[in-house]
């Protein structure tokens, strides 16, 4: 009993302890550096310390099995540490997959968690193209090589080809040496510009579907552990989920938007055909009231925002809102009849009018650079509109031409035709179109080519409307009775305008002024003599009266205005004679009379054949240099011949009486 407390040594206040034993000791200190996560090489410096402290030999081995122990149980606790930031990691990288939802932030998030988890220098990830049967590079993270950054790889060929085609984890420690994989010119070329050598490559699995591959890479050699390799395998599911609910979100948001684009469509659509039939029925309203082109060109332009004007067949402007004077383009106008839709031009839009294939004229939309559909589809809706408003017109303007040219037929046939004739009926008939038959009228008979013909009677229909008058067809040729006091100037008007609608020539013989009903047929008998001497004098194209006929005028007119005749050819002469007391007349016509000789002429008159030249240029002054022409000759000589016939005689005796008694 001595002994034993002699072995185990008291404290003041108890039992005294014994000090501890140099492995005690050790022990304590390997807990201590566990405790304190201490690294395993301090742990495994434990032995040597203790031989060093002068342990037994049976104590050091006891403190080496220990510390074999505590560096056991170290491995367990970095393995187990590990496992737990690899398994936040993968929790942390399935939330934020989870919050994303575009495709390319999912796949750039990926190889940027895989990067940092396997504390790789690169890590990218392909994805597989069903359609070309390869994998492609799809997103990378520390890249530098171009390249490589574009590389394709077929299935099976290199590292990441078999993993695509086999849908297993490879690794290789050392790619470039590594002659398990199919290696390709492409892929090595890629590879050894990105400088790489340890390569892991992980299927990305969807279900039994392989969608691509995720790797991590070393630019060293590296030896991927089996923990390594189930790190980016179960970072590749976590992947694989959030790459197929981006693809199926973005999918989503595609139908999504392609519904809305759909129903924003329908809803255009719809807009489009409401305000296309409200359109189309105050169009129709116009025309069914009776509304006038002015009318329906205005409410276009209303409808569509810009200027409108509506032109004829030939271009001429029938109607205008909205816009300056503008030119119809016989191209687009053409063009347009031949797509059979609105055609835009020079920032102007062209719509041809028609009925059936027939051509009515074209309506012009001015103001409006750019058209939608909708508008377009209107604007020729309109034009369709405009031809059934001139098919009306021209329905009722060809009712009332057959009326009035029943009416002119009537007329030109005079009294002679019937016993039953009655001019005054013919006056009213006549009121109720418009004409007012007491008013000077001349009557015109127009013609041109005979294929031209039926042109030429419409041209001539719309000329009476917008003159007041009456126009059709007798015996085969186109006539028009307007109100006129000068037909000579009708006669010519008619003709320069119609050959230029027309593009050919047209002739025109005229006479008048007639002021009652019963006088219209002399008229266009007269008329119709007048246009056959026209022909007959090679002046095809022209327009005249029986007046500008000169002497054939006096011979072909039924009422030989002989005065009116006389008047014209010789009227400066007789004026300059009344004036002045001068003997020019007498001095004119016994030059004629002693066939154009001077000395024959100054014995006549008994005076010095200088006066005779005197007298004569101031003949040649009043009426022209040529004068003396054979033509203007025969006319001068006629209208002294028939000047000395109207004044009662005195052309025996081979002189003139006074200058006054010409106007008698």
């Amino acid at each position: 009993m001595t002994a034993d407390r002699s072995a185990h040594p008291r404290t003041p206040n108890g039992p005294r302890t014994r000090p501890p034993t140099a492995g005690e000791s050790a022990a304590r200190r390997l807990v201590d550096l566990l405790a304190a996560d201490a690294p395993a090489e301090e742990l495994a410096l434990q032995p040597a310390r203790s031989r060093a402290d002068g342990a037994e030999p049976a104590e050091a081995a006891r403190i080496a099995e220990t510390t074999e122990a505590a560096l056991a149980v170290r491995r367990v606790l970095d393995q187990y540490r590990r496992r737990e930031t690899e398994l936040v990691a993968l929790f942390d990288t399935a939330g934020d997959l989870a919050a994303l939802r575009d495709l390319d932030a999912v796949l750039r998030a990926i190889v940027r968690r895989a990067r940092t988890l396997l504390g790789a220098d690169i890590a990218y990830l392909t994805l597989n193209d069903p359609v070309a049967q390869d994998t492609f590079m799809r997103v990378t993270d520390g890249s530098v090589s171009a390249a490589f950054q574009q590389l394709r790889l077929g299935m099976g060929e290199g590292l990441g080809g078999l993993v695509a085609q086999t849908a297993r984890p490879y690794a290789s420690t050392d790619y470039r040496s590594d002659r398990r994989y199919r290696h390709t010119g492409t892929i090595d070329d890629g590879v050894a510009e990105e400088g790489l050598r340890g390569i892991l490559g992980v299927p990305l699995r969807l279900g039994e579907e392989i969608i691509g591959v995720l790797f991590a890479a070393d630019r060293s050699p590296r030896e991927f552990t089996p923990d390594a390799i189930a790190l980016l395998a179960s970072l590749a599911d976590h992947a694989a989920v959030a790459i197929d609910g981006a693809r199926l979100l973005e999918e989503t948001r595609e139908t999504l938007t392609r519904l809305e684009a759909a129903n924003a469509t329908a809803r255009a659509h719809s807009e489009a055909l409401h305000r296309a039939s409200d359109a189309h029925d105050r169009l129709t309203r116009l025309v069914l009231r009776g509304a006038g082109i002015d009318d329906m060109a205005a409410e276009i332009a209303a409808l569509l925002g810009g200027g409108v004007a509506v032109h004829d067949t030939d271009g001429s402007e029938l109607a205008r809102a909205g816009t300056a004077p503008v030119t119809l383009c016989a191209a687009s106008l053409a063009a347009s009849r031949t797509e059979g839709r609105a055609v835009h031009t020079d920032g102007v839009w062209t719509c041809a009018v028609l009925a059936g294939a027939e051509p009515l004229g074209g309506i012009v939309l001015t103001g409006r650079g750019d058209l939608s559909e909708a508008d377009r589809r209107l604007f020729e809706r309109a034009a369709l509109v405009t031809a059934m408003l001139l098919l009306m017109r021209r329905s009722v303007a060809e009712t009332e031409d057959r009326v009035r040219g029943e009416l002119l037929d009537d007329l030109l046939a005079g009294p002679a035709s019937s016993a039953h004739w009655d001019g005054g009926s013919h006056t009213l008939r006549a009121r109720r179109l418009g004409v007012d038959l007491a008013r000077p009228h001349a009557v015109a008979v127009l013609d041109c080519a005979p294929a031209l013909r039926p042109r030429l009677a419409a041209e001539t229909a719309r000329t009476a409307r917008r003159l007041g008058g009456l126009a059709g067809t007798r015996h085969g040729q186109v006539v028009l009775l307007a109100p006129a006091d000068r037909p000579g100037d009708l006669a010519r008007g008619l003709a320069t305008d119609l050959a230029r609608v027309l593009g050919a020539p047209v002739t025109v013989g005229a006479a008048g002024p007639g002021t009652a009903p019963e006088q219209h047929a002399a008229l266009h008998a007269e008329a119709l003599r007048c246009l056959t001497a026209l022909h007959a004098l090679d002046r095809t194209g022209d327009g005249a009266d029986i007046a500008d006929l000169g002497f054939l005028g006096v011979l072909l007119g039924d009422r030989a205005d002989v005065g009116a005749y006389v008047e014209r050819v010789l009227g400066p002469v007789i004026a300059y004679d009344t004036e002045r007391g001068t003997d020019l007349l007498r001095t004119l016509h016994a030059y004629y009379e002693q066939g154009a000789s001077l000395s024959r002429a100054k014995d006549t008159l008994h005076v010095h054949v200088n006066t005779v030249v005197q007298r004569l240029d101031r003949v040649a002054q009043l009426l022209g240099p040529d004068w003396n022409n054979p033509a203007r000759a025969l006319e001068t000589h006629l209208a002294l011949r028939l000047h000395q016939l109207t004044r009662g005689g005195g052309a025996g005796r081979g002189d003139l009486c006074c200058p006054g008694d010409a106007h008698r």
